[in-house]
């Protein structure tokens, strides 16, 4: 049964659309504040199907997340007991606040660049540095390397596969499809 190849190639089809590139700010925007889906899904086959324009679309997402940082920074600072706190208790969220405010007091402005990096979800930081009351500059620095590197490094390696990548891709989209969900149910079955 394909499942993956189908949605693989609709991304594709996409990723060329006349406004993927606002899709694509939007997205970056949207999930540096609250958004579950990370702006890789679209970047890399932006990056991919159209690799001369591959470094515009990491710093149109670098830009657009960034700002989207700074949004999530600022709901952190001036919202967070009213209306954040509320919405993070009721989604069974704050143990994940809670280490992300500890990991603040530990490693303090490294937490943000690698949250930016990494796949840790980078909202958790950005609200959590603004409900912290972290100094701005130190924060806005950390995002721009952090979300920076992660783009460019996607979008470079995207870029240096092209047309050869986007056919391998296209070979074992399923395989890697179906054994993403499998880990995803064997960690879940694993931490309950």
């Amino acid at each position: 049964m394909k499942i993956f190849q189908p949605c693989y190639d609709l991304a594709l089809r996409w990723s060329r659309h006349q406004f993927a590139s606002r899709y694509l700010a939007l997205l970056s925007f949207a999930e540096s504040m609250f958004f579950p889906i990370p702006p890789d899904v679209m970047l890399a086959p932006m990056s991919m199907s159209r690799p001369q324009r591959a470094w515009t679309f990491a710093l149109i997402t670098t830009v657009a997340s960034v700002l989207g940082g700074i949004a999530g920074y600022a709901l952190g600072y001036f919202t967070f007991e009213a209306w954040i706190e509320p919405l993070v208790i009721s989604a069974g969220y704050e143990g994940k606040l809670q280490t992300a405010m500890d990991w603040f007091e530990t490693y303090g402005v490294w937490v943000v660049f690698l949250a930016g990096f990494s796949p840790i979800p980078y909202k958790v930081f950005t609200i959590s540095a603004g409900v912290l009351n972290m100094a701005f500059i130190p924060f806005l620095i950390a995002s721009a390397v952090g979300r920076g590197a992660r783009f460019f490094l996607v979008a470079g390696l995207m870029k240096l596969g092209g047309a050869a990548m986007e056919e391998k891709l296209r070979e074992y989209v399923e395989i890697l499809g179906w054994a993403t969900i499998g880990l995803a149910i064997l960690a879940y079955l694993i931490l309950h």
